[in-house]
């Protein structure tokens, strides 16, 4: 085989490739649309149920308010398109396995698979534990604390994007048993040096919770303190995992 057919299948290979990714992420978009255009007639009870907890806290017969001409409508279509994408994680996270899956050794795939549902579940459970948990405490915390010379009557755009910046941090802080494990498991950081950083992970979990939280004690509590759990949670499961995925060659040198 010559030089140039080798270069030829090789762009054969990439173009291939290319055709398979826009295929993959166009039935990941489609069944998104899907799911959101089916969800559309329900955009206002949807909303309805995202301002719930902040509504239970307000004062009886009290209502948020719309300062934009488009906000009543664009803030409930963001919401509805953002569980659109929730409810088609499994088939996005499908179609991305399928794509990567045909090059992995079988090892390999142990190793990506769990990490792959293990952090979207961890995810969904970081963002229920807000909505359910800490949104309540928050909410009936602030507004109790507010005089009562004051109408709370929150805005529904800065309150879409507060509650988006809360999920992503309580998402993101439920990921931290994943970092540990791939930490770990690729061998950056050993188990005893994460072990030995202990006092600085919780000092770190404060910091970052005071920074990403409203500025009360409580609502940084309920970051911090679930950070550090999942970070020990972590430091005891990354040993099980690195023993499940070790490659034959690695299982022969251990």
């Amino acid at each position: 085989m010559t030089q140039e057919q080798k270069n030829s299948g090789v762009e054969e290979t990439f173009i291939s490739h290319l055709i398979e990714l826009r295929n993959r992420i166009m039935r990941a978009a489609i069944a998104i649309i899907v799911v959101f255009l089916c969800l559309m007639p329900w955009a206002a009870h949807i909303y309805d149920l995202l301002a719930a907890p902040m509504i239970n806290a307000l004062p009886v017969g009290s209502k948020m308010i719309a300062t934009g001409v488009i906000t009543p409508f664009l803030i409930p279509v963001k919401v509805t398109l953002l569980l659109a994408f929730v409810i088609a994680l499994p088939w996005v996270l499908y179609q991305l396995w399928a794509f990567i899956a045909p090059g992995l050794y079988t090892h390999e795939k142990k190793l990506i698979a769990p990490l792959v549902i293990s952090s979207s579940a961890l995810f969904i459970m970081g963002v229920a534990f807000c909505y359910f948990f800490v949104f309540g405490v928050i909410f009936h915390f602030i507004n109790n604390f507010a005089p009562k010379s004051i109408s709370v009557a929150p805005d529904i755009d800065s309150y879409f994007d507060f509650v988006m910046t809360m999920f992503i941090a309580f998402g993101m802080t439920f990921e931290v048993p994943i970092v540990v494990i791939v930490l770990v498991r690729m061998g950056l950081v050993s188990l005893e040096k994460l072990k030995a950083i202990r006092p600085y992970v919780i000092v770190g979990a404060f910091i970052i919770a005071a920074i990403v939280t409203p500025p009360d004690i409580m609502s940084q509590m309920l970051l911090a303190v679930p950070l550090c759990l999942l970070y020990e949670i972590g430091l005891l499961v990354a040993p099980l995992f690195v023993r499940a995925t070790q490659a034959p060659t690695e299982e022969e040198t251990t």
